[in-house]
């Protein structure tokens, strides 16, 4: 298909002209002499660029271009006027016009004006898919409770420019949690800046997040952007923040106060204007009881909390993260595709992963490699998964060893079978009930809305 362009304006010679020479270089053609007809057409055709004259009776170019961008914000528009003035292409600009030309006009800068602005509009779209294919990848898998909620949350909190501070145990996807996040924020066509935090000691720290001056350390001889001027107006993400060190920890505070920092060796204020998003598989407030974390810093940090749940936590999503993980196996191994059975998938879901999603991903990468039969059977996880292994990793147990009341503990694991139990009946809270020797009403009590 060609591209398609509407020309506007009231002067039938410019149409003529205009028409018969751009149908000559293979674009599509439609005309409108007045602002009215000019927003009928784009409704009905929803042509790629509008060439439109600013002076005309009634509905003038500026409030033509208003309408168009309000309902059109992706069809490029190339204002012509024969009065130009900075403060007409200044105003067209602010509104949305991607370029002007005066008359009279030069058809070689309109068709040169008219292919620029094509070409931008190919990248926008372009732009538009990488960033949606950027968020089905990081998309968070399930549709469970605890899931659902977390979705909710992010959804809340990535439009705003607060600073979000995510939680959960290794392997959760806290780091997915804090890419969606950015890529749903208004700031997604900014970079993104990992910081590993345990690997950033307080020497580190100067170099790498805040940059240095040439000469300013004796083994660096080139200047060097560190990572908080490298981010611009994007977003810092410090990973495991917990595994930070207090003398680092003072430092992050300094600049995360101050709003501003200084390249080392340099006298220049440099503002920070990234968003701040940081994630840790620990217990805040028992380190910061332990004096391992400033409690400063975490009330700075802590304006968005969001947690993430463990897989134990979410078993009705195990089903469709292991269909989403064979799908990605069969990709990046280059191996066909290959069923699994339901009972297979019964047996997955009685298993607990201490590595939480993050193991469940790599143990259906290693049955599509391992297995070499056509279809993944429960004899296949048996054989690779060792359950008495899994019972004695199993962190979920250390928990419950690690509560000191034993009325707290029964109640813990009550809870934790509970659920187990009603995954395997498909959350049928009757026949649950009946298996495990006990009334639903009860069922329901002990777990809430939980089931």
């Amino acid at each position: 298909m060609f591209p398609s362009i509407l020309i506007v304006d009231d002067e039938p010679s410019i149409l003529q002209s205009l028409s018969g020479i751009l149908s000559d270089e293979g674009f599509e053609i439609h005309t409108a002499s007045n602002g009215y007809e000019a927003l009928k057409i784009v409704e009905e055709k929803s042509p790629d660029l509008v060439l439109l004259d600013i002076w005309m009776p009634g509905l003038d170019g500026i409030e033509t271009l208003k309408e168009i961008k309000k309902n059109n914000p992706y069809i490029q528009v190339i204002i012509i006027t024969g009065h130009g003035t900075i403060e007409t292409a200044v105003k067209a600009t602010k509104i949305g016009a991607s370029d002007l030309i005066e008359k009279p006009l030069s058809i070689d800068k309109v068709i040169v004006t008219i292919n620029n602005a094509l070409n931008f509009r190919r990248l926008e779209e372009e732009n538009r898919y990488l960033r949606r294919k950027t968020l089905e990848k990081h998309s968070l898998t399930g549709n469970s409770p605890s899931i659902v909620e977390l979705k909710k949350q992010i959804s809340i909190a990535a439009p705003t420019d607060k600073w979000v501070f995510i939680t959960g145990e290794n392997g959760t996807g806290k780091e997915l949690v804090a890419r969606t996040i950015h890529q749903l924020s208004s700031r997604a066509d900014q970079p993104l800046i990992d910081i590993n935090c345990a690997a950033i000691s307080e020497k580190r720290f100067d170099s790498e997040l805040l940059g240095h001056e040439r000469g300013a350390r004796n083994d660096e001889t080139d200047k060097k952007i560190g990572k908080f001027e490298l981010a611009g107006k994007g977003t810092l993400f410090f990973d495991e923040i917990g595994d930070m060190s207090l003398k680092t920890q003072s430092k992050l505070l300094r600049v995360l106060q101050e709003q501003k920092f200084e390249r080392l060796g340099g006298s220049r204020k440099i503002d920070l204007q990234a968003r701040i998003i940081v994630s840790t598989n620990k217990d805040i407030q028992e380190e910061i009881e332990k004096g391992s974390f400033r409690k400063d810093l975490y009330y700075r940090l802590n304006v968005i909390p969001v947690h993430v749940p463990p897989l134990r936590k979410r078993l009705k999503d195990i089903p469709l993260l292991i269909e989403t993980f064979l799908v990605e196996s069969e990709k990046t191994t280059r191996k066909k595709r290959k069923p699994i059975t339901p009972k297979a998938i019964e047996s997955l879901s009685r298993y607990s992963f201490p590595g939480n999603v993050r193991e469940l991903k790599n143990f259906i990468e290693r049955l599509t490699i391992m297995v070499e039969k056509d279809i993944i059977d429960d004899t296949d996880v048996s054989s690779l998964y060792n359950p008495k292994q899994v019972e004695t990793d199993n962190t979920e147990r250390t928990q419950f060893f690690s509560i000191k009341n034993l009325k707290d503990a029964r109640q813990a694991f009550e809870k934790e079978f509970i659920q187990r139990r009603l995954y395997q009946f498909n959350h049928d809270v009757t026949k649950t009930a009946k298996a495990i020797g006990v009334k639903p009403e009860y069922i329901k009590k002990k777990i809430g809305h939980d089931d």
